[in-house]
């Protein structure tokens, strides 16, 4: 099957921690770059699981969009999609037991244009994927719906992750929930904190709810975790969820987010 992403590639800083903080001090920590984004991370554990994977999505041609385009190919994914003049940064803070907390600059992500689209990019998939960061602002809202709406028409399923209930909160409930009703997905992926800001599920769709170390809920099949050696970051762990469920189903979803978990960062 083919999956097309639409929404962000980033440029990770991963810092991993070996003890909280020392403010004013140094603390020793674990430090990855690496190729990120939601929309990224999903299309390359897309590709690593067996699907010809696409991203779609503006980019910078700085040095951090150099890096992560070429990080993201590297995974086998088709990157295409206009170049601007920054790219995004995130930096992932994670302590010591693989929780991880977000500072992010998505850079050109959020500038993606309807007119800057290809018809090609994604009239050719099975399933679209749409990161929720892709709806929080125009002109990428409607660049996203549009993508949806050609995908759709030919015979493609739709999916959405909400992505993040801090930017849920800080764009508007009520917007955002309206921008996802305008894109009429098939599929939700949210985990609790953000399927509760958004104010419950919506009907007629399917929900995939994202429980961490308490595993799934597959719209209605409740699954546990599959066990781990270490949790070593759980950055990623729901992109690779949902490239899972979206190549093979709960089991092959379940597999994906444990070996996310037990590794460095949120690609494959």
């Amino acid at each position: 099957m083919r999956v097309c992403t639409i929404g962000d590639l980033t440029l990770d800083v991963v810092v991993r921690l070996a003890a909280p903080l020392a403010a004013g001090g140094d603390t020793d920590a674990e430090i990855l770059l690496a190729p990120g984004g939601q929309a990224a991370n999903v299309a390359a554990w897309a590709a690593a699981l067996g699907a010809d994977a696409r991203f779609v999505g503006k980019r910078g041609d700085d040095r951090a969009g150099r890096m992560a385009i070429e990080g993201l190919a590297e995974h086998g994914v088709d990157v295409v999609g206009p170049v601007a003049e920054r790219n995004g940064i995130i930096c992932s803070l994670v302590s010591a037991d693989g929780e991880r907390t977000m500072a992010s600059d998505r850079g050109a992500a959020a500038d993606l244009r309807p007119d800057e689209l290809e018809a090609g990019w994604v009239d050719d998939c099975d399933h679209l994927f749409v990161s929720g960061y892709a709806l929080m602002r125009e002109p990428a809202r409607s660049a996203a719906t549009r993508a949806a709406e050609l995908a759709r028409g030919n015979g493609a399923a739709v999916s959405v992750d909400l992505a993040s209930w801090s930017g849920i909160r800080d764009v508007g409930v009520s917007e955002f929930r309206a921008a996802v009703v305008a894109l009429a997905p098939d599929v939700v992926f949210a985990n609790e904190d953000e399927e509760r800001i958004v104010g419950g599920m919506l009907p007629d769709v399917t929900w995939i709810l994202k429980r961490g170390a308490a595993g799934a809920w597959f719209d209605g099949d409740e699954r546990a975790a599959l066990p781990v050696d270490e949790v070593v970051d759980t950055t990623g762990a729901g992109d690779a969820l949902a490239a899972g469920w979206i190549v093979g189903g709960p089991d092959l979803a379940l597999e994906a987010a444990a070996r996310c978990v037990s590794k460095l960062g949120a690609m494959p």
